[in-house]
Order: structure tokens, then C-alpha cells, then sequence
């Protein structure tokens, strides 16, 4: 009895610690989201030994944001701010042999590529050297000031190290650049400085697409150069051009990769004579060692085809492609081109995964993004999941089932289960879901730490702001979601209980600031739409939460609209920052939404005020009947883009809300379809032009069955307006617009006006007035106790 009380004391101390431990968390503010580290680019040595990233901090006051580079080894040690390179620059690459680096600087002018000295023992980057500044002077060239060449960017080591390829913008009628004739870069520098010092800013338009996103595109256009190390001379690999290479609607990884021999490159170009209507990007490839040779393309659909990378044995290319012409959320394939045979394959569009039962279906998700394995038989890709975001992996080589073991223990990769039949001859693929780690996974590389294969990449949760993570394979692969793929049979699966596992942090850029805050987890919960179809939805608890009590609602509809919420972090839309002062947040993924197979995703084609408004009202309606601390008489919805429309919607077709926020909504498709840019999105979404339904009834014609302006009359719920002047995706006349008719009917109204923003608020202190602006008025109409913002 004597030795437990000691124990006891010892039990109840740790308690009052683990209380106090908690009382000390706060509530999140805007000013520890801007205190937040932002992850950047990352880059990993060829030897999978150091880590190169880059990390932006923002100055609120300054109002702006700067990044730095670091690098740690993988396999442990503090990180090292790279001293040789400049706040602001980018594109940091390793080269092959690990014995230098590139990376991009504007420090002398000109936005140029730079090469620098890499000691892969010990970290150490010396003797950067400008390669625009070498050219000059190697040909002796006295031209001043720096500034006189060309912008360059997307740089990327070749292979062999002796060549660099990049993108440029110009002017596809100027001379075409090639080792014989350098100078031609100075028609296009002539022609900028020309524009630049003209008193008339005047621009003449004679075809689509003349603006896109925030800017007006102008009359350059992107190409492909290769820069020799030797000499640091240039040639344009694309002359005379006069579509953007890669396309100007790619994502972030330059849209071309190098054979392994460094012989050949393939590149994404779309050939259509209107940018703004097409989607039909195609995947070329052009023999470097010719100097006149001419782009071959090999990819055959007629939807978008993105991100060709060569196999490390460079027997394949692979790359993302979409099977329908102009629809931009057509589902993303994983498709394989071998180089020899010259055939073409999508490996999973024959895989099947398999549901709780288990019961075989096609694979029907995204390829997001992908990363070949070193030996070329396996490639990783990440893919929207109910939402999240896991890293899966399918075999490329059919294989003999005895085979298999020797495979997988060579790579430390997951042993594949049984083959249906069980015989040890059967030749299959295996797709495998690496899914016990939550959250949203990118930029995967494969990598051997301490001998071991693991898995490296860029891992977010709503909760946790982007951070570099190394995951085992063995431990962290989804084993009821893993299949064997069989051809010509069905495959089978190992049932076991769905576990959870915490990744090996290789950065720590935001800990001590997330430890002192009281996010809550983001829950899920799933219901039966009115059509019966099976619609997820998410919600957050507001920190020091009571269940107890009845809290307010903020009801985030997202955007796209071929988009989601799920375990993902934002600076935008930030759902823990929405319910830091007390309130519940509650996000649906309608019809429309990615991560539940392309049907659901198709469900909301000319159907804009259709299913997506009966799943938000459904799922809502859902959340208020299951979480008795919902108070459903004080809920606000906010919505952005496609949300933004959707707000519109409902401000015309229930009172249900007290309030509502419409960022940069459509609020009257015809007009919107005559202002935007990317016009075959809204052609696609409404089934053609507005033109093409004159004359038929409102019923028939999809710009005026589902426009939130013909509904105008019904405005009743107080509503904040938010748009940008420089916003070219839905124009800020849709905002216009639509606080008109608030105006006028005397609906309480509000409209926050940003004319040096586009689609997004991004400038810091802008981003604070946003903030500011939205969550004081939902605290005015949602009749919100306590301090406001």
C-alpha cells in the first residue's frame, strides 16, 4: 500500500501536466499562418544522399515573401542555408555525376542560368558562374548592362552532364538562335526594350487566347533551348514556333524530360491553332544529335497529354494523358510508350483495386503525378483518394509469380500477394496503395537511406503545413487496398486492419510554432445523396471544444469545380484558421469533386445548380442531424471560384444561411463566357456557346438553367462580394454584377475590391484584409460572442 501511493501522486501529476499541457495551446491567428515556413522546391541528389530545398518566409509589413535555399543530408544532420545562392532564386538541380548544381538568378539582371562546384562529401557549393555572362564573353561580346539576354527558366541537367535544356519567350518571328547565329537573341531583347520605353501601351488582338490568368499574353512564346556547358552557348530547339513549349496551362515541371544516353528529348506542345478552346497537348520527341531534325510525335489521344519522363533504362517514356479532346477533367491515365516497339499502353487502365468485400473494380482515380523506381520496373504515383492524397505504385514488367520475391527483396518493396489462382507460373502486374500514412503526398523520389529503400516526398495535412518525410514501404503500404492484376484474370487481395503510421520528418521547419497551437483532426463522414449516391464530407472542431455547446457554422464550398477538400493544407482557404474563433467548419465534396472516379467527377457537366447543390444541402442537412453541437441557425457559407458560383446559387434558392461570401463567382455564365479565357472550360461545363441555345427554351439551354442572375429576384441573405481586377478566369464584372443587384434590391451587402489581385489573394496584407473582412462579417450575421478579428 506504501509503494502506491508514490505511484498514484506520480499518475495525477502527469495528468495535471498533460492538462496544463493543453490549456497552454491556443487558438491559431493570421499571423502565425504567416509565421509559418513555406516549403518550396526540392531537389535530391543523383547518390539519394542530400536534400536541396528551398523555404519562403513571409514579412507581412514588408508585405512580401523571400525563400531561401537549404541542405541536409537525407540520412540525418541539421539543415545548412546555402550561402551561394541568393534569396529568391530557384530551379536548384543536381547533375548526374554529383559534382555540380544549376540553379536560376536574377542577381545580375536578367533572370539567367547559373552553374556552380558540388562537393557531394561534403555539401559544400563554390565558383557559381553565370552562363549568359560567359557567353558574352566568349564571344566578345562588350554589351552592357547584364541584363542584355535572354530570361531563361525550367532548366534541366542532361544525363551526361555536357548540356542543359531550358525555356525561353521569344518572339517566334525573330531569326531563329543556333550556335551559328547567337545574336539572334538580340531581336527579341531589341523588341522588349522597344515596348518598354514606348509612351503608347496600346495592344492590337487578331486571335484568343491575349490574356490568360492575370497577364496578357503578348506576342512571345515559350521555347525549348539547349545551353552547352563547355561553352555556354545556346540554340532555340523549337525556331520559329508559334505555340508555347511547353503550354502555358502545364504545371510546374517544364513538360520535358532527356533520354538516359542524353540522345533525344520529349517535350508537350499543343499544335491547335487556338490555345483557348483546346486542351490537346501532345507529347513529341526530337534527336538531339541532329541539329535538323524535326519533332516526331508519338502520343495519340485526343485529350491532354503532360510530364513525359524517360525510364532510367531508357527503354520507356511515360506521361499523363487524358482520352477526350477539351475537357480538362478528363481522367489523367498513366500511359507507357516503348521507345523500340513503338507501341503505346495504358497499364492501369486494365488494373482493378478492390473494395471492402472484397470485390474487384477498374482502377478509377487520377494519376497525379509519378516517379519512375531506379530499375525501371516500377512506377510511383500519388492519387486523390476520398481525401487525401496516398502514394500507389504499379509493376510495369509482367512477371513470373517466382520471381516476384527475389524482385520485391532487392528494392524493399512490398511482397505481392497471391495471384488468383494461386499458381506460381502466372504472370500479373501488382498495384499497390502505400495509404497508411494520412494526408496529401507529392514530389515522391525513391531513395536508399542506411541501405535501406524508402520512400521521400512532400507530405501536407490540414493541420500541418507542407514538410520533406521518408516513409518505409514495407510499413507503410495499404494492404487491404492492394491487388494483384492478372491478365485475362481477376485479381485477389490480403485483408487486414487499416493501421496508421507516422513518417521519419527529414525537415522540421514548422514544430515549435505547431505545438503551441490547438488545431483539431479533420474528421470525415460519409451519406446518401438524394439520388442515392454515397457523398463524403469533412469537419473541424473549434479549438477548447465543449461538446456541451452549440457553436456556429462557416460552410466552405470549394472551387474547381473538379476539386476537394480533404487532409490538405491551405494559406488560401485555411479551414483550421476558420474555426480558430469558434466555430464549426463543415466541407463537402460534391458531385464535380476529384478522388471518387470520373463519374462522380462527369456528375457535374451541364449540371452546375443541379446534383453538387443537392449533395451541399444533403451532406449539411447530414452534419446538422449527427452533430448535436451544430447550431443550425447560425451557418454561413463561403465559397470561392466554382464555390463563389455555387453561393451565388444558393443566395437565389434558400434562406437557410444568415449570411454568404461569393469570391470571384460567376454570377451570369453568358457574360462569363464572353470575358473568360480558357474557353474550353466553359464550353465543356455547359455544353457549347451561348449562341448555340438562342431561341430554345430557358429549360434547354444550360447558361440559363443554371444562372444564379435569373434568380436574382430571390435575393434575400446578406452577402459579402469579393473580387479582383486582375482576375482573367472569371472577370470582375461577374462581382460587379452581382453586388448591383444586391445594391439595388437592399440586400446587406458588402464588397471588398482588390485591384492589384488576380483569381487568388496572394500579397500578404491583402491576404490579412481577406481574412479580416470575411470572418468579421460572418461574425456579424452569425451573431458570433466573444472578440472578433
Amino acid at each position: 500500500m506504501t509503494h502506491r501511493k508514490p505511484f498514484l501522486l506520480a499518475v495525477i501529476l502527469c495528468a495535471f501536466a498533460s492538462l496544463a499541457s493543453a490549456q497552454t495551446k491556443r487558438p491559431m491567428t493570421f499571423e502565425d499562418m504567416m509565421a509559418m515556413k513555406r516549403l518550396g522546391e526540392t531537389a535530391v541528389s543523383p547518390d539519394g544522399q542530400w536534400l536541396a530545398y528551398s523555404v519562403a518566409t513571409i514579412n507581412i509589413e514588408a508585405n512580401k515573401s523571400t525563400s531561401q535555399w537549404y541542405l541536409q543530408k537525407i540520412s540525418g544532420g541539421k539543415p545548412v542555408q546555402l550561402s551561394s545562392l541568393n534569396p529568391g532564386d530557384s530551379g536548384l538541380q543536381f547533375s548526374s555525376d554529383d559534382k555540380q548544381i544549376l540553379f536560376i538568378s536574377s542577381r545580375i539582371g536578367s533572370q539567367s542560368i547559373w552553374i556552380a562546384d558540388f562537393d557531394a562529401a561534403t555539401g559544400t557549393i563554390s565558383n557559381p558562374v553565370n552562363t549568359a555572362m560567359d557567353r558574352r564573353l566568349r564571344s566578345n561580346t562588350t554589351d552592357n548592362p547584364p541584363t542584355y539576354s535572354l530570361d531563361e527558366d525550367n532548366a534541366r541537367w542532361s544525363p551526361d552532364g555536357k548540356f542543359i535544356i531550358f525555356t525561353s519567350e521569344v518572339y517566334p518571328d525573330c531569326p531563329a538562335i543556333s550556335l551559328e547565329n547567337s545574336s539572334a537573341a538580340k531581336c527579341t531583347i531589341n523588341r522588349d526594350k522597344a515596348a518598354a520605353d514606348t509612351k503608347v501601351k496600346a495592344q492590337i488582338f487578331t486571335a484568343l487566347l491575349y490574356r490568360h490568368w492575370n497577364h496578357f499574353t503578348g506576342e512571345k512564346r515559350s521555347h525549348l533551348f539547349e545551353l552547352s556547358v563547355d561553352d555556354s552557348q545556346i540554340r532555340d530547339l523549337t525556331p520559329n514556333d508559334t505555340h508555347d513549349v511547353p503550354p502555358f496551362s502545364l504545371g510546374g515541371d517544364g513538360g520535358f524530360s532527356i533520354s538516359p544516353d542524353s540522345k533525344e528529348l520529349a517535350f508537350t506542345e499543343n499544335p491547335d491553332e487556338v490555345p483557348a478552346t483546346s486542351t490537346s497537348a501532345q507529347i513529341y520527341t526530337l534527336d538531339l544529335t541532329n541539329p535538323s531534325a524535326k519533332p516526331i510525335k508519338i502520343s495519340t489521344s485526343a485529350g491532354g497529354n503532360f510530364s513525359p519522363a524517360y525510364s532510367p533504362d531508357g527503354k520507356y517514356i511515360a506521361w499523363r494523358s487524358q482520352a477526350r479532346a477539351a475537357y480538362e477533367s478528363d481522367k489523367f491515365r498513366l500511359a507507357l510508350y516503348d521507345r523500340q516497339k513503338r507501341t503505346l499502353e495504358y497499364p492501369l487502365s486494365s488494373s482493378v483495386v478492390f473494395e471492402a468485400g472484397p470485390k474487384p473494380a477498374n482502377f478509377d482515380r487520377w494519376v497525379d503525378e509519378f516517379s519512375w523506381r531506379d530499375d525501371s520496373k516500377l512506377i510511383y504515383f500519388t492519387s486523390g483518394y476520398d481525401g487525401e492524397a496516398p502514394i500507389q505504385s504499379i509493376s510495369l514488367e509482367p512477371i513470373p509469380h517466382d520471381a516476384e520475391q527475389a524482385l520485391h527483396e532487392d528494392a524493399a518493396a512490398p511482397r505481392p500477394a497471391q495471384s488468383a489462382e494461386g499458381g506460381r507460373s502466372t504472370v500479373h502486374r501488382q498495384l499497390d496503395r502505400y495509404g497508411k500514412i494520412r494526408g496529401e503526398w507529392s514530389g515522391i523520389h525513391g531513395v536508399i537511406v542506411n541501405g535501406r529503400f524508402r520512400l521521400l516526398g512532400t507530405l501536407m495535412r490540414v493541420d500541418m503545413p507542407s514538410e520533406v518525410v521518408l516513409g518505409d514501404p514495407l510499413e507503410i503500404n495499404d494492404s487491404e487496398r492492394t491487388a494483384i492484376v492478372t491478365f485475362g484474370n481477376p485479381g485477389s487481395v490480403q485483408e487486414t486492419t487499416k493501421e496508421t503510421y507516422e513518417p521519419t520528418l527529414i525537415t522540421h521547419l514548422n514544430d515549435t510554432l505547431l505545438s503551441q497551437l490547438d488545431q483539431s483532426k479533420l474528421e470525415s463522414f460519409w451519406f446518401p445523396s438524394k439520388d442515392g449516391t454515397k457523398v463524403q464530407g469533412f469537419l473541424i472542431r473549434p479549438p477548447n471544444f465543449d461538446p456541451a455547446k452549440k457553436y456556429p457554422v462557416k460552410f466552405l464550398i470549394h472551387g474547381g469545380p473538379q476539386g476537394a477538400w480533404g487532409d490538405s493544407w491551405s494559406y488560401r482557404w485555411n479551414a483550421e484558421l476558420f474555426a480558430a474563433n469558434g466555430y464549426v467548419v463543415v466541407m463537402i465534396n460534391p458531385r464535380g469533386s476529384t478522388g471518387y472516379g470520373q463519374a462522380f467527377i462527369d456528375g457535374i457537366n451541364g449540371d452546375w445548380g443541379g446534383k453538387p447543390y443537392q449533395d451541399l444541402m444533403t451532406g449539411l442537412d447530414y452534419a446538422e442531424q449527427h452533430y448535436s453541437f451544430i447550431d443550425k441557425s447560425r451557418e454561413c457559407a463561403l465559397g470561392a471560384s466554382y464555390g463563389g458560383y455555387m453561393a451565388n446559387w444558393i443566395l437565389g434558392h434558400t434562406n437557410r444561411f444568415k449570411c454568404i461570401v461569393s469570391h470571384d463567382g460567376m454570377f451570369n455564365p453568358e457574360s462569363a463566357f464572353g470575358t473568360t479565357e480558357e474557353l474550353w472550360f466553359n464550353t465543356w461545363e455547359f455544353k457549347g456557346a451561348p449562341w448555340d441555345y438562342y431561341g430554345k427554351p430557358d429549360s434547354e439551354n444550360p447558361f440559363r438553367k443554371w444562372s444564379p442572375a435569373l434568380s436574382a429576384k430571390n435575393f434575400k441573405t446578406p452577402t459579402l462580394v469579393i473580387h479582383s481586377q486582375l482576375d482573367y478566369r472569371l472577370d470582375v464584372s461577374e462581382g460587379y454584377q452581382l453586388f448591383t443587384a444586391l445594391q439595388l434590391q437592399h440586400v446587406p451587402s458588402k464588397f471588398l475590391y482588390f485591384p492589384d489581385e488576380g483569381h487568388f489573394v496572394q500579397k500578404p496584407q491583402n491576404s490579412r484584409l481577406w481574412y479580416r473582412t470575411v470572418n468579421d462579417w460572418v461574425d456579424q450575421w452569425a451573431n458570433k460572442i466573444g472578440p472578433g478579428w
